[in-house]
């Protein structure tokens, strides 16, 4: 038996961050209405959000703006990551 689909959640989003989900949406199949069922789905069965919130530590914080500009250590294959880890 299907349920009728009959609220509305709305959010006011920047149009950018919008048109960029909505592209991934569309190239996954998926629409923008099934997009939040399934988000909405996750926070239920998590009983919170689907994934960590946490600020960033400095380190963390300044590998990702470096990652940004494209700066940082760059290996060859995964054994000279893996070697530069220590793993």
């Amino acid at each position: 038996m299907s349920v009728l689909k009959t609220a509305t959640a709305r959010a006011r989003i920047r149009p950018e961050i919008k048109k960029e989900a909505e592209n991934i949406l569309h190239n996954l199949g998926l629409s923008i209405s099934t997009a939040f069922d399934l988000y909405y789905r996750q926070i239920i069965l998590n009983h919170g959000l689907p994934f960590d919130v946490r600020i960033p530590n400095e380190t963390t914080l300044k590998a990702t703006q470096d990652s940004r500009k494209g700066q940082g250590k760059k290996f060859k294959n995964v054994q000279e990551l893996f070697k530069d880890l220590g793993v």
